[in-house]
């Protein structure tokens, strides 16, 4: 059944990243319509909004030429903001959001706290990211973040026939292909860094906060020794595969399909036969 493989991972969007986000190669880019995978350069950053709205596009693209739109990747973010769509949160105050990123983030929660208390109780006090999000929010619009997201726009959930599958192999085998995968990339991930170094880009940009780039980067600045950065960026990323399979395996409705099995040449195959049958009833 022809198909169109729709990338839905937040690191794979960018051009800069083929080897540290493990994105298809060219051959096996080649062997399908890819949309969505390193079309971002990194100097821009590519917020769940902007992703859904891509792969609205990219969605209706497909059908339209009567290909199956297949999603692939593990960002829970950008799946939910796709199919529940977004709080029309309005701009925030450029002066406001510099002054909350400058904060330490144990100041950023303790006036989360006094701001937006709901917030700061579902927080961690270590979630630099949302922490600053919900203290923006509600210091730029007067409103917690929760209240705006209440009522989300541009959804497609109720427009489309979903069919989702959830894979979620045993853990150990997930960590330690995980291990094996950077010890694979470890010197074409150098090369990339490196040439992302080269460029000058801002720190702050989440090209240069993806998995395997800090870590890299110290090593080429002489911080880490090969081994160090090696075992760190491991660990980033099986610390980051945990985080996904329990999202994965808590967050999605119940009745979507799970798939708890190794992934071997077989399983997948019978993935795909599931997933064709599906597509044709």
């Amino acid at each position: 059944m022809p198909a169109t493989l729709i990338n839905m991972d937040a690191s794979q969007v960018y051009r800069d990243l083929r080897v540290l986000s493990a994105r298809p190669s060219e051959a096996e880019e080649a062997a399908a319509p890819h949309q969505l995978f390193g079309y971002l350069d990194g100097t821009e950053s590519c917020s769940a909004a902007r992703w859904a709205a891509d792969a609205k596009a990219a969605i209706a693209e497909s059908a339209a030429v009567g290909r199956l739109p297949i999603l692939v990747g593990g960002t829970g973010l950008y799946l939910r903001t796709l199919l529940e769509g977004i709080a029309p949160v309005p701009e925030i105050d450029p002066q406001i959001r510099a002054d909350i990123r400058a904060l330490a983030v144990r100041d950023a929660y303790a006036a989360l706290s006094r701001e937006d208390p709901a917030a700061a109780a579902r927080l961690s006090p270590n979630d630099t990211t949302r922490v600053a999000r919900a203290m923006e929010v509600v210091r730029s619009t007067g409103r917690p973040l929760a209240d705006w997201q209440k009522d989300k726009l541009g959804g497609i959930g109720d427009q489309i026939d979903l069919m989702p599958m959830i894979l979620l192999p045993p853990r150990d085998w997930l960590y330690a292909r995980c291990d094996a995968r950077f010890v694979q990339m470890m010197d074409a991930g150098l090369d990339e860094v490196a040439a992302l170094l080269a460029r000058g880009l801002d720190p702050d940009l989440p090209v240069m906060r993806a998995i395997g780039v800090p870590e890299l980067a110290d090593h080429l600045a002489g911080r880490l020794s090969r081994d160090a950065a090696l075992a760190a960026a491991q660990m980033a990323t099986r610390n980051y595969a945990k985080r996904q399979f329990t999202w994965f395996r808590n967050q999605p409705p119940p009745e979507w399909r799970r798939i708890e099995d190794e992934l071997d040449v077989a399983t997948i195959d019978q993935l795909a036969i599931i997933l064709r049958d599906e597509a044709l009833t």
